[in-house]
């Protein structure tokens, strides 16, 4: 299970990833990304299980919930808690490509989406949760078999994005661990404020 904790210098640490929490916000309840310094096996396979308990995690947070609560912002002007869900599965997409086309293609250039207006489409806003959680369960079922299959020397190919650069499939796969419970914190402490648990 994902866990986070503060250490003597007043940092976060979050799935083994550096987080500063000397300003946490509804936006970033649980810091931005800060990779560790030196990435091991450790951390790797710490985030592969991140990966694999995230859909179940989601499911149990989210399907209780009423159309009215799917329809509350985690935050004032932030997305609704059914466009956090369906954008769980939008999101991953994405990178599942992405490690695929970096495992078979040198250095391949990606493309990037407009994360904000996918949210904005009429799915997205208004359709059931159900199917972006059968979705999102299928694809780390794919993802997390991938992830463990792949050698430490596999995890040093890398993807070129034309808006942050360079990076290998170990960074990438610390920052999807991190987007779990980055996006998971955003439902929990809505339902806390909102006193639905």
């Amino acid at each position: 299970m994902p866990v986070a904790f503060a250490n003597s210098h007043g940092h976060l640490r979050h799935n083994g990833v550096m987080q500063t929490a000397e300003a946490p916000d509804l936006r970033y309840p649980t810091g931005r990304y800060t990779p560790p310094a030196s990435i091991t096996s450790g951390h790797r396979g710490e985030w592969i299980d991140t990966l694999a308990q995230t859909p179940g995690m989601l499911r149990a947070a989210v399907e209780e919930l009423g159309a009215e609560q799917l329809d509350t912002p985690y935050r004032p002007g932030g997305w609704t808690i059914r466009q956090v869900v369906h954008h769980f599965p939008d999101s991953h997409m994405n990178a599942y490509v992405r490690f695929r086309l970096a495992l078979t293609e040198d250095e391949p250039v990606i493309k990037p989406y407009h994360e904000h207006l996918w949210a904005e489409l009429a799915d997205a806003k208004t359709s059931s949760i159900h199917s972006s959680l059968k979705l999102f369960e299928g694809l780390h079922g794919r993802w997390v078999a991938l992830l463990a299959s792949l050698t430490p020397e596999q995890f040093q190919r890398a993807f070129n994005h034309p808006e942050i650069g360079v990076h290998n499939l170990e960074w990438t796969l610390g920052m999807y661990a991190w987007h779990c419970g980055h996006h998971l914190a955003h439902i929990d402490n809505l339902k806390s404020r909102m006193g639905w648990r």
